[in-house]
């Protein structure tokens, strides 16, 4: 699956990130990987409900831009991901 962009705007700063997903991905590797500019910034793991929890945040983002790139990233997956959160909202 090719990355795709996502852009984050926390106090009028614009975070441009890319998301690249490893449908193949193992225990010791992350799920869904973040750059930002070309640089690996956190990745993230669905849990058992699909819920995505920060796996790795080696560029030390803000936890509020990691709880709003993982709700980007769950409204984006082409796989329905968190079917169950869309359907509560409803």
């Amino acid at each position: 699956m090719a990355n795709y962009p996502i852009t984050i705007s926390v106090d009028k700063a614009m975070h441009h990130f890319e998301v690249g997903e490893y449908p193949h991905h193992n225990e010791e590797q992350c799920k869904y990987k973040v750059f930002e500019n070309g640089v690996y910034v956190a990745s993230f793991e669905p849990d058992a409900q699909d819920f995505l929890h920060v796996c790795q945040n080696p560029g030390e983002i803000n936890e509020e831009v990691l709880h709003l790139l993982a709700d980007q990233i769950e409204g984006h997956h082409p796989h329905g991901i968190n079917d169950n959160i869309r359907k509560l909202k409803l």
